[in-house]
């Protein structure tokens, strides 16, 4: 079964910190051994795996996206302006698979998944798929 998370975006760049509501679906599910994919189908938004307990991580890994994908680019084409958010998107990737044991995420310490949206503000959705390991 597909799981879905709906998300509002209220900037270009902004990255939603949603371990908490993947925990809980895999919680919800009751499967202690497996892994869970964490989807994006959106070509200007991603899904990474970064330090949540210092905020300026977040915000220092956007800065320098800015600096390596400006918004503004006079060779860009792409007629609705956004090449720069397709760009962070491809970076980043659309997708995280997280191991599940004993019931939880295999996270390191300071890890979080986040939702990045690059083109907001916006309505989004995550996909997550959680599966059992074979007996």
């Amino acid at each position: 079964m597909i799981h879905t998370i709906n998300l509002q975006t209220s900037n270009r760049d902004e990255w939603q910190d949603i371990t908490d509501k993947v925990e809980s679906l895999v919680l919800r599910t009751g499967i202690k051994e497996g892994h869970v994919i964490v989807y994006c189908p959106h070509t200007t938004a991603g899904i990474t795996i970064n330090e949540n307990a210092d905020p300026d991580v977040v915000k220092d890994v956007v800065m320098r996206l800015d600096e390596v994908y400006p918004w503004e680019h006079p060779k860009y084409r792409h007629m609705e302006g956004n090449t720069a958010a397709h760009l962070k998107a491809m970076t980043l990737g659309n997708s995280q698979q997280i191991l599940i044991d004993k019931g939880q995420l295999v996270l390191g310490t300071w890890q979080g998944i986040f939702f990045c949206e690059f083109d907001g503000p916006r309505q989004r959705k995550v996909y997550i798929k959680v599966f059992k390991d074979a007996d």
